[in-house]
């Protein structure tokens, strides 16, 4: 979690830490609307929109601020201790390491490491990670949202059940029925994997198992039990596509309970992307909705390190999503589905769960926030209808499932929400995350960018390099590892402890301004189990 605000006074004299959490903006939609213009709109899901004008009113920037304010004394300097940082960094951060043989088959996946270091308050993105008890094989994914973080939430706690259900034998379907309507226990589908901030909404959890109930009743009425073979890719495309439905069904009935009534509407209204990869042996599969990726690291013949992409991104840099969205519209929307590289001029990711104000019909809109609690009812942004709404749906669910046959130089497998990827290159990611697993260090020389280097600045860099040999192991977590640099890299590409204090010590109003939240899962695989899987061939 970030740094408490206390640990960034010194910067601060007298009572300017008022002003500067001023610069931000007074908005009580900060997730939806921030108009300052000193803040990137790369880095909000939702544009800013003129019907939040009275909520947002930017005032004098950062830059402008600290360059228009001189002191009279020297500004003293801060920065957080190392041990502070490595508290910070690694609140967060879970590792398992997974058994060889699990009674049913050998595992590919030797373990995981994952973390999340916040930017929003709360964190908006989520993360989960399953070993599928009735099948084979392993689930890990990153969940990343907008509009808050309750569909995120919801997404992780539901997805993987949806998966699991999809990808059951008709026979296993008819006994966790049966087992159900005669109330004896029922058989586990997921064994969890979770950090204890990773919670569950006990609150709403019969909802929730009422939903996946007639997901899998209408499985088993749709399957006569004659077919055994289980189509994985189709399998992740029903999960993700009727979670979505559900979640759009669960908001329209409501529920008599207020607090769920209230939430099932938050999940709704908010939205996420999801990347999530199935492990079964040398099969991995990966399902991306949204702007999340996959990133398999490669290992070379000559130790080097090379990074295959697993997904795509679903957003206006996508060429095939463009033109998708075009198709499914008439040709009037042509311009207008799209504006300034945003679905409708708002919405970054092309997919996502929930967003219902892209994809009901605008009287369904009004008759379900019309009958809902006032706290949706009072909501400028719920009321909002977006610009140039016309034939909804404009977002879907639906993922894009792409296949990889592991082989025995894939040695592992970062899943990321785009927090990451939009600090780091990918090659970059895949050679540090590489280079921390085999402690192998291929030392390339030094680029300086076409900056001018001074001998004694050379000589630092190279000094600094020899430090970061030693003390790399200082992390235990990969994916750890791999924040430390997303966040603390100079312009050499080496760890700043400087900067990477300032960016930790930076209070919440401002650490949105700077960076996204970042979640990270680094998989692991088995070279000697993969490589026997090929052998038996």
């Amino acid at each position: 979690m970030p740094a408490p605000t206390q640990l960034f006074f010194p910067l601060i004299r007298n009572c300017e830490l008022s002003r500067i959490y001023g610069t931000a903006c007074y908005c009580h939609h900060r997730h939806l609307c921030c108009s300052s213009p000193y803040l990137a709109q790369s880095r909000l899901r939702y544009a800013p929109h003129p019907a939040y004008a009275t909520f947002c009113r930017p005032k004098e920037s950062w830059w402008q601020y600290t360059q228009g304010r001189r002191y009279a004394s020297t500004p003293q300097k801060f920065y957080l201790t190392p041990p502070q940082v490595n508290s910070i960094l690694k609140a967060n951060e879970y590792s398992f390491k997974v058994p060889e043989f699990d009674g049913k088959n050998v595992s590919s996946v030797l373990g995981f490491d994952s973390n999340q270091l916040p930017a929003n308050a709360p964190i908006e993105d989520r993360r989960s990670a399953a070993t599928c008890l009735q099948t084979r094989g392993m689930l890990l994914g990153v969940f990343d949202g907008h509009a808050g973080c309750a569909c995120s939430q919801a997404v992780s706690e539901r997805l993987f059940y949806y998966i699991a259900v999809s990808l059951l034998p008709h026979e296993t379907l008819l006994e966790i029925e049966n087992a159900v309507e005669s109330g004896r226990a029922l058989l586990p589908i997921l064994q969890w994997h979770k950090h204890p901030n990773d919670y569950f909404s006990k609150e709403a959890s019969k909802l929730y198992f009422n939903s996946l109930r007639t997901y899998w009743q209408e499985l088993i009425d749709l399957n006569t039990g004659e077919s055994t073979d289980i189509d994985v890719k189709e399998a992740l495309i029903n999960a993700f596509k009727r979670l979505d439905n559900d979640i759009s069904l669960e908001a329209q009935v409501g529920d008599p309970n207020s607090f769920l009534n209230y939430l099932v509407l938050r999940v709704a209204f908010s939205g996420a992307t999801a990347c999530v990869a199935h492990v079964d042996g040398v099969d991995l599969h990966v399902a991306n909705t949204g702007d999340s990726r996959a990133m398999l690291g490669v290992q070379e013949e000559d130790g080097s390190w090379s990074a295959v992409t697993l997904s795509n991104d679903h957003n206006a840099q996508n060429e095939r999503e463009l033109e998708r969205l075009k198709l499914e519209h008439p040709k009037n929307e042509a311009k207008s589905v799209v504006k300034q590289d945003r679905l409708l001029g708002l919405l970054m990711p092309f997919r996502a769960f929930g967003d219902v104000k892209f994809k009901w019909s605008i009287d369904l809109q009004k008759r379900v926030i019309e009958s809902g609690p006032d706290q949706l009812n009072d909501n400028e942004y719920t009321k909002f209808i977006p610009p140039n709404y016309y034939t909804p749906p404009y977002l879907t669910a639906e993922p894009e499932v792409t296949y990889h046959r592991l082989r025995p130089q894939d040695k592992f497998l970062v899943l990321a929400t785009d927090g990451l990827w939009e600090t780091m290159h990918r090659q970059d990611v895949v050679r540090i995350v590489g280079e921390y697993l085999t402690g192998m260090h291929h030392q390339q020389p030094i680029a300086v960018g076409g900056y001018k280097v001074t001998l004694g600045q050379m000589h630092g860099l190279l000094t600094e390099r020899r430090a970061k040999m030693s003390s790399v192991f200082e992390d235990q977590n990969a994916a750890t590892h791999l924040i430390r640099h997303a966040v603390g890299n100079n312009e050499f590409g080496t760890v700043d402890h400087e900067r990477l204090s300032k960016m930790l010590s930076l209070p919440e109003e401002l650490a949105r301004m700077y960076r996204d939240d970042i979640t990270i899962i680094v998989v692991q695989f088995n070279s000697h189990v993969v490589g026997a899987y090929q052998n038996q061939e």
